[in-house]
């Protein structure tokens, strides 16, 4: 790739979801040595990208007919993701990948994450712990540790092998009467704090990456669920709806369904 001058975030990676359809007739023209060349091409780039610093790329075959291919690629920097992202789209050759549907984001921080002198005073409020007890202390650095790599796990996250993943874009209400930008920010907190509670109960079950799209793309957020059965994607996203903040201020997109697979396995599905 042409050397350019890098766009970094401030922290975090961008996030591009690729969705594409594949043209079998077009496809169908290839004889045998151009399907050949044309899929390891795509190999190629995909070992290509996957070598890149801190770059992850995943490859998902889509279940529905919204479309049949899918990828995500996760990358510090704005100038790979624009360029790995244009090569992908062509590597099986010109007309035979229709963009379907496309995301950009951002890996972010939340804002409603508890901060350190909230739980301390938490800690003194609730379990009646002195400020520098040894007690105190232990619990402390164990929440120092614990929320570095939960910032980690958002900014930096290492994505799952897991095979079933569930997409979709969301954005908050701005109705007269449910408008979540006219909240005052500790109701936000308190409503966010109910929400969190309900998706720590899929820990280990689903794994979230919710990725922040607001002036980069047509909603606010990206969701991207993975789990090991559309069981699990099903009943969160469900449970999800009756808490207040789903309930009264969400508004979702498009929802996408994948599987996971490795290329030799995608090529086989596609019927490449």
């Amino acid at each position: 790739m042409q050397e350019t001058p890098a766009i970094l975030p401030a922290e975090g990676l961008h996030v591009v979801h690729l969705f594409f359809r594949v043209e079998h007739s077009q496809w169908e023209l290839l004889d045998t040595k151009a399907r050949i060349a044309a899929k390891t091409a795509l190999a190629e780039l995909v070992r290509e990208i996957r070598a890149l610093p801190q770059t992850q790329l995943l490859l998902f075959s889509m279940v529905t007919p919204k479309a049949d291919l899918g990828f995500m690629l996760l990358t510090p920097d704005l100038q790979v993701a624009d360029a790995m992202s244009k090569r992908l789209a062509l590597a099986l050759g010109p007309d035979i990948l229709t963009p379907t549907f496309t995301w950009l984001s951002m890996t972010e921080r939340s804002e409603y994450t508890t901060s350190e002198d909230e739980y301390a005073t938490s800690l003194q409020a609730e379990e009646g712990l002195a400020s520098g007890s040894p007690e105190f202390t232990e619990k402390m650095e164990a929440f120092r540790t614990r929320m570095a790599k939960y910032l980690q796990d958002r900014l930096y996250p290492n994505m799952p092998d897991w095979p079933v993943v569930c997409l979709y874009p969301m954005s908050k209400r701005r109705a007269p009467s449910q408008n979540w930008y006219a909240l005052d920010f500790d109701t936000r907190k308190k409503l966010m704090a109910g929400h969190a509670r309900v998706g720590r109960t899929y820990a280990g079950r689903v794994r979230q990456l919710i990725t922040g799209s607001t002036g980069l793309d047509d909603e606010e957020w990206f969701v991207t669920l993975f789990a090991h059965t559309t069981s699990e994607l099903k009943s969160i996203v469900y449970e999800m709806r009756f808490d207040e903040v789903s309930a009264q201020y969400a508004e979702f997109g498009e929802f996408l369904i994948g599987i996971q697979l490795p290329l030799d396995s995608l090529y086989a599905r596609l019927n490449l």
